[in-house]
């Protein structure tokens, strides 16, 4: 497969978010603004990235020859924290205000089911170190880009005439649903 089509394939053809349903939480809670939905994607993306790298290294030279391939999510997850933490007090020293725009949502990104599903999806896939790579990115960039258009949408529904039992949540997961529909057409 080439790495164009890896590249589609974590981007739109399956989105982590629309097709997948990994990563709801963080979209859903962080997108009523666009700025804190952009800064979140960019959280995340630099945590896929860094752990994908690591993990690949982990599993294939040390998790697979040993054959402790049933402790992988344990030692995924670990590796997700450390980075998340490293991430969160730099964040912390560096901008104030961005750290309480992220609020309890940077924490999270710990347990962001997204993130470790697009490192488990890289091994399942038995990507090579650029193929996962650029499917890591790719999901990340699809990732992004639903928080963005998910936010700019939720801003604009902000100011529309919604009846009242459709406020908030429940317009919210209409629009993630049609996005999802959308979404499903991409096929490559």
């Amino acid at each position: 497969m080439s790495l164009i089509s890896i590249f589609l394939i974590g981007l739109l053809t399956e989105n982590i978010v629309l097709t997948k349903f990994l990563g709801i939480c963080p979209v859903i809670g962080t997108s009523r603004n666009r700025k804190t939905a952009i800064n979140m994607s960019l959280a995340v993306t630099l945590i896929v990235i860094l752990s994908s790298i690591i993990t690949y290294f982990i599993y294939y030279y040390l998790l697979k020859p040993l054959n402790l391939i049933f402790i992988q999510s344990v030692v995924f997850v670990l590796i997700i924290a450390i980075f998340v933490q490293i991430l969160e007090r730099l964040i912390k020293k560096h901008n104030q205000t961005l750290h309480k725009t992220l609020g309890i949502f940077l924490p999270l990104i710990t347990t962001n089911c997204a993130v470790l599903g697009i490192i488990l999806l890289n091994i399942a896939n038995e990507y090579s170190f650029v193929e996962m790579l650029i499917y890591a990115f790719g999901s990340t960039l699809g990732f992004t880009l639903v928080m963005y258009v998910f936010s700019s949408m939720r801003e604009r529904l902000e100011t529309a005439p919604i009846p009242k039992h459709f406020k908030n949540l429940p317009i919210a997961f209409i629009t993630a649903a049609i996005m999802s529909m959308i979404f499903s057409r991409f096929i490559f």
